[in-house]
């Protein structure tokens, strides 16, 4: 972590509302405040219920709804969101659910510059940053620009209550990460140190609860608090190895967003755990625990979490072109990313043994 008086921080310019039933009684507002008068509703096929309420919230503020939004936004899709938008003529957009419909909304305001509001309904922290994604040809390709920020984000912890417990605890476990990577960023700051290290604390805190008892509102309520903060932390740094190895996984291989997170996570830190000692340390203090990468893997292991790439579809000899793509372009880290390391990074999270 950077000294003190060495350092720069960009706020993200956006509004949060965050409160029990916001999404269907604040959503509308939000939508007026921003003067918004033609939105289109964005969702996947199984939050479209969810979607269709919001829609009705708005009246005649909405003028359609559109729930093909899919995980890795493959460009096929955003291109037949982007011409609906346009056909609807639709002056702004409001995506509910979780990272693949704010990942939609984000392909749509990209393309046309039109505004979002998100109502995430899981702990995926997209709706704080300015990064998207689009998939094409096997391959998933991210970038970071103003316009894809939500304008404003609507929190409603009665959102996540349907969340089943497995996709509940590799969704927070995905949010953690974005902390994880942000205490080693090289253009971190005491302001991302302090979030990142609450937003892991509150999440850890919160998980064995929403385990226990999955309708616990207060719980629920604390993760989503804990996913703004890990949202917030990659929203204002440079992503790692840890996020380059899942884009690589989910774009070429397919496999799950969340559920690939919640693997590679405690080996990716113990990798850059050598080179980045402080932030290492400052994970464990707020995991309460004396190594972060192992505490990691075991709370993945009590929460019923997957722990091994084998269990989400990756073959074995996928390895080597796995770490090949991830090192074929630069990007920050805080130790050398080699083909060798990383195949031995990739080699370990297959199997699901402990990380060292």
């Amino acid at each position: 972590m950077k000294d003190f008086l060495d350092f720069a921080y960009d706020a993200q310019p956006m509004r949060v509302v965050f409160r029990p039933g916001a999404a269907l009684t604040a959503t509308a507002g939000e939508a007026r405040r921003l003067g918004l008068r033609r939105v289109l509703v964005l969702s996947g096929t199984r939050g479209a219920d969810t979607a269709q309420a919001v829609a009705d919230s708005l009246g005649e503020a909405c003028v359609g709804v559109h729930t093909g939004a899919r995980m890795h936004v493959p460009v096929e899709v955003a291109d037949r969101a982007v011409e609906l938008a346009r056909a609807l003529g639709a002056d702004g957009c409001v995506a509910v659910g979780g990272g693949s419909s704010i990942g939609l909304g984000k392909a749509i305001a990209l393309r046309t510059g039109l505004p979002l509001i998100a109502v995430p309904s899981t702990y995926s922290g997209s709706e704080m940053t300015p990064v998207w994604g689009l998939t094409e040809h096997g391959a998933k390709r991210t970038g970071r620009d103003p316009a894809v920020l939500p304008r404003s984000v609507v929190y409603d912890p009665e959102l996540t209550l349907g969340l089943p417990v497995p996709l509940t605890v590799t969704s927070a476990l995905n949010a953690t990460a974005h902390a994880v990577e942000a205490l080693y960023a090289p253009d971190g700051s005491p302001l991302v140190a302090l979030m990142a290290q609450e937003g892991v604390r509150a999440m850890a805190g919160a998980l064995p609860e929403l385990a226990a008892e999955p309708g616990s509102l207060e719980a629920r309520g604390r993760a989503l608090y804990a996913a703004w903060l890990c949202g917030s932390c990659l929203g204002a740094t440079t992503m790692g190895l840890h996020h380059k190895l899942c884009h690589v996984l989910g774009g070429t291989f397919g496999l799950p967003h969340a559920q690939t997170h919640t693997v590679v996570l405690p080996y990716a830190l113990a990798y850059n755990t050598p080179a980045a000692p402080q932030a290492a340390d400052a994970v464990a203090r707020a995991l309460d625990a004396p190594v972060a990468a192992t505490a990691l893997w075991e709370l993945a292991g009590r929460l019923g979490a997957p722990r091994s790439l084998a269990e989400l579809g990756l073959k074995e000899s996928d390895l080597a072109t796995a770490a090949a793509q991830a090192v074929g372009q630069a990007y920050a880290n805080p130790r050398p990313v080699t083909e060798e390391g990383v195949l031995a990074l990739l080699r370990a999270a297959y199997e699901g043994t402990a990380p060292v």
